[in-house]
């Protein structure tokens, strides 16, 4: 079973206002565990930045110029996705900027019956709880120690670690395991003490990756409201 898990860095909160899309990132998930495939871009939103939302995910417009076009991405990202299921979180937020970005480069729109939306889940099993990413990655004791802004690959590595987890967790994961051979049987000895897990999850993002989110951190200048919003 394959998943797609989206996240997505935006100039603002509607698409209908002139908003655009800054950074869309895609983590491939067969089985609910990750594969180490990925898909990032960062976009040229062909207007500018606000200050408070450059506060919020870092991506100023000087460092955005020259970035590619929507249109110049979208092909390679509905390739990505392909006819997936897609995890977000929120996902009316990101299906509308994503939506209205392909139908403006003559793509068809995504059905938003395809999202599976953390958020709802999370407060089915949380009734009355807050439900941003923040504080589900609190809940579940899933490090933001890397995450020093903002960022659409970044983002959907916590979505699909807390997405394992509202959907049953290591238990899942080893579900799957078990049937890998010697490797499902270490994991599942590890496991044998109820509610810890045995091993941290594997990382979703490459060295490449992680070398690419400091360099861009090393650009920043300036106040800086790191992780303020979930």
């Amino acid at each position: 079973m394959r998943e797609i898990v989206v996240d997505t860095e935006t100039t603002g909160l509607k698409p209908q206002e002139g908003h655009r899309l800054v950074d869309i990132a895609a983590i491939e998930l067969v089985h609910h565990l990750p594969t180490g495939r990925t898909f990032q871009s960062y976009i040229d939103p062909e207007r500018d930045v606000p200050d408070d939302v450059v506060k919020v995910h870092g991506l100023t417009g000087e460092f955005l110029r020259g970035k590619p076009k929507f249109a110049e991405i979208a092909s390679g990202f509905l390739d990505f996705i392909g006819d997936a299921p897609l995890v977000i979180h929120n996902a009316p937020f990101d299906l509308s900027f994503i939506n209205f970005e392909l139908e403006r480069a003559g793509h068809s729109a995504i059905d938003f019956g395809r999202a599976i939306d953390t958020v709802l889940i999370a407060r089915r099993k949380f009734p009355g709880a807050r439900a941003s990413l923040d504080e589900l990655c609190k809940r579940f004791n899933i490090s933001l120690a890397g995450r020093e802004v903002h960022g659409a690959l970044i983002d959907a590595d916590l979505t699909a670690q807390v997405y394992l987890e509202l959907i049953g967790g290591r238990q899942r994961g080893l579900s799957f395991a078990a049937g890998a051979g010697d490797a499902g049987g270490k994991m599942e000895a590890a496991s044998a003490r109820h509610g810890e897990r045995p091993a941290p999850l594997a990382p979703r993002l490459t060295p490449e990756d992680e070398a690419a989110h400091k360099a861009l951190i090393a650009k920043l200048k300036g106040d800086v409201l790191w992780g303020k919003t979930g």
